[in-house]
């Protein structure tokens, strides 16, 4: 198998762009630095899903493309707008992805979603009144699938290492944080924190590489390029099968990193998997360094 590197056009940045046009107006959490007063915050787990965004008629992901769920898994469900993660269980990432890309309404994987709801974006209140209205919702709806996501209170750095021990040590990704003064605001914003044991981030595929020694005949690495036009090459993360069908050109990867190096680039990244649906909407909302 042979690899050349092939640069990207301007025609891929448009299609991407316009199909960020409709996303709605999710909050996005910045990462925890440890510097804010934990007792103003509402703690609780992050599931590593497929973000849902219940407009009032029907689910929506982050970049605003309608999913395509069966007729009752959102049978009864009221007008208010909820915002909430589809998720299959840990390690289940793979699974509720394809059942939203590609595997229709009628697939069986279905009967093993649920939808934990983690705000109501328009209700108003601060998120001190949002936590027990999220609850009283969900009561409503009285699904089994619909769950309202735990919030609860840590009183110091050491209650939130211990939290984040206990969601790691079962499969989770991490922890959210949500200051309980803040009304909702889509976007980044510095009321809501996302703390995990490593960061992640996006990057479009510019290179294959060819692999040698064990790895003659499939991919060695690949040349991503960062929404700010750093390029740097993932080399680790791979299985045996990825590497023999490595991601395509121009497709968007989420790669795991821990901090930077003295050059600005991520220090020991990694493949984590193959973002589907293309870019983050706040990143193909942005022009991209053309190749």
């Amino acid at each position: 198998m042979r690899y050349r590197v092939v640069m990207l056009g301007f025609a891929v940045c448009m299609v991407v762009s316009m199909a960020a046009a409709s996303a709605p107006p999710v909050a996005l959490a910045e990462s925890y630095q440890g510097d804010v007063e934990l007792s103003q915050y509402w703690v609780s787990e992050k599931f590593d899903g497929v973000r849902g965004y219940w407009d009032g008629r029907q689910l929506l992901t982050r970049s605003g493309a309608v999913i395509d769920v069966p007729d009752w898994f959102t049978r009864d469900w009221p007008k208010t707008v909820m915002d909430g993660e589809l998720w299959a269980g840990y390690d289940g990432f793979s699974r509720i992805s394809t059942l939203v890309r590609t595997a229709g309404p009628e697939h069986p994987g279905w009967k093993a979603v649920t939808y934990r709801v983690f705000d109501l974006p328009q209700h108003g209140g601060n998120f001190n009144a949002r936590v027990p209205a999220i609850r009283e919702a969900v009561s409503a709806i009285n699904q089994a699938w619909v769950l309202a996501v735990d919030q609860f209170k840590v009183r110091d750095a050491a209650e939130l290492d211990a939290a984040l021990s206990d969601v790691l040590a079962r499969g989770g990704e991490g922890l959210i944080l949500h200051h309980g003064l803040r009304s909702h605001q889509p976007g980044r914003n510095s009321g809501l924190f996302k703390l995990k044991p490593f960061e992640d981030a996006e990057a479009r595929v510019v290179a294959i590489n060819p692999g040698r020694g064990r790895l003659q005949g499939m991919m060695g690495s690949i040349d991503v390029r960062t929404p700010d036009g750093r390029v740097f090459a993932l080399g680790t993360g791979f299985s045996d099968e990825q590497r023999a069908d490595p991601p395509p050109l121009g497709a968007w990867v989420t790669y795991r990193y821990n901090g930077y190096t003295a050059n600005g680039l991520p220090r020991f990244a990694r493949f984590l998997r193959l973002r589907p649906g293309g870019p983050p909407p706040e990143i193909s909302a942005q022009p991209q360094t053309s190749e």
